[in-house]
């Protein structure tokens, strides 16, 4: 089995700053995305930004020049630098990664238990 625990949550006001981690371990033969998604209180889940296993990026409008997600695939970690943060980015942050855990089995999807990001105004 493979886990994903995030960290790095927290209290922060408006046009702060915070950085999200989220280390994956377990049987891991290889990953290919990790991402960052969010869930608003009463709201689904959305992605935020994506990385690819070739560290292609790709982030949602809302959050394009603002947050910077980045990995380091010897450590099996993925970041989510969160800049100028506003009130509408609070939200649960779930770590989301796509990861064979051995072949020939194919890849399956794993998530976080989530890291609750409150932005004060």
């Amino acid at each position: 089995q493979v886990q994903l625990v995030e960290s790095g949550g927290g209290l922060v006001q408006a046009g702060g700053s915070l950085r999200l981690s989220c280390a994956a371990s377990g049987s891991i033969f290889s990953i290919y995305a990790m991402n960052w998604y969010r869930q608003a209180p009463g709201k689904q889940r959305k992605l935020v930004a994506a990385t690819s296993s070739g560290s292609t990026t790709t982030y949602a409008d809302s959050v394009k020049g603002r947050f910077t997600i980045s990995r380091d695939n010897a450590k099996n970690m993925v970041y989510l630098q969160m800049d100028s943060l506003k009130p509408e980015d609070t939200a649960v942050y779930y770590c989301n990664a796509v990861v064979r855990t051995s072949l020939p089995r194919p890849p399956s999807n794993y998530w976080g238990q989530g890291t609750q990001v409150t932005v004060s105004s």
